[in-house]
């Protein structure tokens, strides 16, 4: 195998090595089947005991009681945006939204084309740039529920504290830090999540909903659009994204073995604290894009004083074997996507390599 390469891709992203290792294992023959589980029906056996024990591990992992129902799902967390408002917001309610960031506001839009919507919080003037203090998310108190967006990809922010909603249920796209830190899951009434950032490969997409919420979802969305569906039939309605849900059962697996969110949110801290440092130690050269309080765990995004730096800065990194650093385009600039599976040595080699293209330029 050639060396590996230092992965910043913001999804699908960077996988744990031995997941890969695991899957390159089992490809052909899974557990002794006489064949790969990308062959398996969803209905045998084999496929059965991945599903139900990937259901388990999300309850495990991330802390949740029995009262959530589990969901693998297709569409990316991109249907998600119609698929929760088509279930949960009954006639004559509306849904607040807080438009923090690109995927925010694209959820926030979606919503707007199939019910009312009431803007809690807008900091597109700001470009983004902050998160909100909890006393600026004003939203009705018969909201049908409050969305938010966990994590801005594009931007780099993150919520690092979560409005208390009260009655109110808390709904949330995390789709680019599920799985990265300690939380107290339980605050939230619906979350999804595509897979390929922090969970897996893409073409999953993880849905988790409490009882309650979904004792409230609407009777007359089509049955494949309803989530009650997916839920009473433990995601095998039809024919789910098998091969997906192996992988992130692995992924779940790995995080276990690692300390589970403890340890997963320790390597992270030490992770954003040594790239973050290297931003903030050079302020003349590489200069950090979003406020300092609204820094996100897992994409760190910077500028540099230039368009023309930050093109040789991702061409000479490229050569450095540091790939899937340029920001989106939307935005410009630098963007390094830092999740689960990215190791410290591939930060420190990334922070010597910035040292010495500031020396250079």
């Amino acid at each position: 195998m050639s060396e590996r390469k230092v992965n910043f891709n913001p999804g699908p992203a960077a996988l744990p090595l031995d997941v890969l290792k695991t899957v390159q294992s089992e490809l052909l023959d899974y557990q002794g089947s006489g064949m790969s589980i990308l062959e398996s029906s969803h209905r045998a056996k084999e496929f059965e005991a991945v599903n139900d024990r990937a259901i388990e591990l999300v309850r495990e992992v991330l802390g949740l009681s029995a009262d959530y129902h589990v969901l693998f799902m297709g569409g990316g967390a991109s249907t998600q945006f119609a698929l929760v408002p088509m279930n949960f917001v009954g006639e004559g309610q509306t849904a607040a939204y807080v438009d923090t960031g690109s995927f925010a506001n694209k959820a926030m839009k979606e919503a707007q084309s199939i019910t009312n919507v009431h803007v809690a919080f807008n900091g597109k003037e700001e470009k983004y740039r902050r998160m909100p203090a909890m006393d600026e998310i004003k939203y009705p108190a018969d909201a049908a529920y409050l969305h938010i967006c966990s994590n801005n990809t594009i931007e780099g922010t993150q919520f690092h504290t979560f409005p208390s909603t009260g009655s109110v249920p808390l709904v949330a796209d995390m789709s680019s830090d599920i799985a990265s830190r300690q939380l107290d899951y339980s605050q939230f009434s619906l979350i999804y999540a595509g897979a390929q950032k922090n969970l897996g490969p893409s073409g999953v997409t993880l849905v988790v909903i409490r009882d309650d919420f979904l004792a409230t979802a609407r009777k007359d969305v089509p049955t494949i659009l309803s989530h009650k569906t997916h839920a009473d039939n433990k995601s095998l309605y039809n024919t789910p994204p098998v091969f997906g849900i192996y992988i992130m059962k692995l992924v779940l697996e790995w995080i276990q073995s690692n300390g589970g969110l403890a340890g997963v949110e320790r390597l992270n801290a030490a992770k954003k604290d040594l790239l973050y440092g290297a931003i903030d130690a050079a302020p003349d050269f590489y200069k950090g894009a979003a406020e300092k309080d609204a820094r996100s765990w897992m994409n760190v995004t910077m500028r540099l004083p230039d368009e023309e730096l930050e093109a040789k800065f991702v061409a000479d990194a490229k050569k450095e074997g540091i790939l899937g650093i340029k920001g989106h385009r939307s935005v410009g600039g630098i963007r390094f996507s830092i999740y689960n599976a990215v190791t410290l040595d591939d930060i420190q080699k990334t922070v010597d390599f910035m040292d010495k293209f500031r020396k250079s330029a």
